[in-house]
């Protein structure tokens, strides 16, 4: 059996396709420092801003979005797969990849097309419900499909005869020990040592149905007693949160090292993408997701096996007011003796080893030792 030298990840247009991304490529490089990793993109995707300052060999590669109903871009498609195809093509050629493994993102589908071309193994990751469209291309050159949650295996058709190995995660997350950091994270965001501690956050951009219900509520919550950090997004600046609050109320746009804020924090408000429902459930943290009003439902679907189990909540976006908070979310994280119940059962449900389980898969699937 020969050893995995060459491997080439593909996925790209959300952070919910890079980061797991990411970790796994850590993953890789952890066990074998001389590993060749080569990713693939667009220069217009976040992966432009996020891959190659973690140290990783981007190759961008053109991608287009598939299109959903008869029109111009239908006609257009083949051809467009054609070339996009063609230059994944001379990547994997020109690092010699024994294996392809795609996260999802519409760069993955001329990768997963010019790994079937070439007769290279592809294995597919999937954290949705139902499966993204480029994954569930994807789906029809290659049996090695991985999912992130048990829940969907269960749900999907697609997907029930996929392997369950997790989400693969940052070590930053992975490591921490919430308990040991919690004193010096509150300290780094100016908060006080020994309050309730809510943590407030969207998707990369904010939530501005979560900023404005928080403005609303931040009377009613400071007055309990609770101090909060709130992630208000880079396009969400305009909503103001009163002064003279009763305890501290700590606004940023972003933050970049998300475990600190997860160390901080006694309980979570926030969406329910695939990975930040990884994340709280591998961290024992309980959350009250609130999820997208829009789409395919999918990120119900991502809270809703977390919340079965106890670690945490669902509240509609059109339910979410400063009047739920007062009324649910206020009591709720007062009461330190839930709190730590339903952040024991995210625990239980959660799992830390989403990166190494896909590494034994890719391994087996591309028929190499690591």
């Amino acid at each position: 059996m020969s050893q995995l030298r060459s491997v080439v990840l593909a996925g790209g247009g959300t952070g919910g396709h890079i980061y797991p991304l990411l970790a796994f490529a850590d993953c890789l490089r952890r066990h074998d420092p001389g590993i060749r990793i080569t990713c693939l993109g667009t220069p217009k995707g976040l992966e432009t801003e996020l891959i190659p300052p973690a140290g990783y060999d981007l190759r961008h590669i053109p991608a287009y979005q598939l299109p959903r109903s008869i029109n111009m871009n239908l006609l257009r498609t083949p051809d467009r797969m054609f070339r996009s195809s063609r230059a994944a093509r001379a990547v994997l050629d020109e690092v010699d990849a024994q294996v392809v493994v795609g996260f999802g993102g519409y760069v993955s589908v001329p990768a997963y097309l010019a790994a079937w071309r070439r007769h290279t193994p592809i294995v597919i990751h999937e954290v949705n419900v139902p499966p993204g469209v480029a994954n569930k291309l994807g789906m029809r050159f290659t049996e090695n499909v991985a999912v992130g949650f048990p829940h969907q295996v269960v749900q999907a058709e697609s997907l029930q005869d996929a392997t369950v190995v997790g989400v693969p995660l940052r070590r930053s997350i992975t490591t921490l020990d919430r308990a040991a950091t919690q004193a010096a994270a509150r300290k780094h965001f100016g908060l006080d040592l020994d309050r309730p501690t809510l943590f407030v956050f969207g998707a990369s951009q904010g939530a501005r149905s979560i900023n404005l219900a928080m403005a609303g509520a931040a009377r009613a919550i400071t007055n309990a007693g609770i101090q909060v950090l709130h992630v208000i997004g880079a396009r969400n600046d305009d909503v103001e949160i009163p002064a003279g609050l009763a305890a501290p109320y700590v606004t940023v746009k972003f933050i970049n090292e998300m475990e600190l804020g997860y160390a901080a924090a006694d309980f979570v408000l926030c969406r329910g993408g695939a990975l930040t429902c990884a994340e709280t459930a591998a961290l024992g943290v309980p959350a009250a997701y609130v999820p997208l009003p829009y789409g395919n439902g999918e990120q119900r679907r991502n809270a809703l096996p977390v919340v079965e189990a106890g670690g945490g909540l669902i509240v509609d976006d059109a339910e979410l007011s400063p009047e739920w908070i007062a009324r649910t979310l206020v009591p709720l994280v007062t009461d330190r003796y839930r709190v730590a119940a339903m952040g024991a059962a995210a625990a239980a449900y959660g799992r830390r080893d989403g990166d190494e389980a896909l590494r034994e898969f890719v391994l087996k699937a591309a028929g190499v030792r690591g």
